[in-house]
């Protein structure tokens, strides 16, 4: 699949809102988009030990950090192939891995 800048930098607008961001691998060349989808997509922050609740810093859940699955701009229209969607809780990252670990090294 061949980006233009234009469609790079339309996708990288507002990525706090969004969460859309780009992993590009140096070991093989191959560069990988994601799209977090769902809302709210996930909830961070740290347990309080005497409480055993969810803490949040202020400004918590100021930016979504995902998109609905109708804003999606991975589509076969842009010229996407093997667009995978994950359950949540499942990372992108591992399967990134172990997607390009199938790949030999770019020379």
């Amino acid at each position: 699949m061949t980006v233009t800048a234009e469609f790079r930098k339309q996708f990288l607008e507002n990525t706090d809102e969004t969460g859309r961001h780009i992993i590009y691998s140096y070991r093989t060349g191959k560069t990988y988009y994601i799209e977090p989808m769902g809302n709210p997509h996930t909830k961070w922050g740290s347990i309080d030990p005497a409480t055993g609740k969810l803490m949040n810093k202020k400004g918590a859940g100021k930016h979504r950090g995902s998109i609905d699955e109708k804003d999606s701009m991975i589509t076969e229209e842009n010229g996407f192939k093997n667009i995978v969607v994950h359950k949540p809780g499942q990372s992108p990252y591992a399967y990134i891995d172990e997607v390009d670990a199938q790949y030999p090294d770019k020379e």
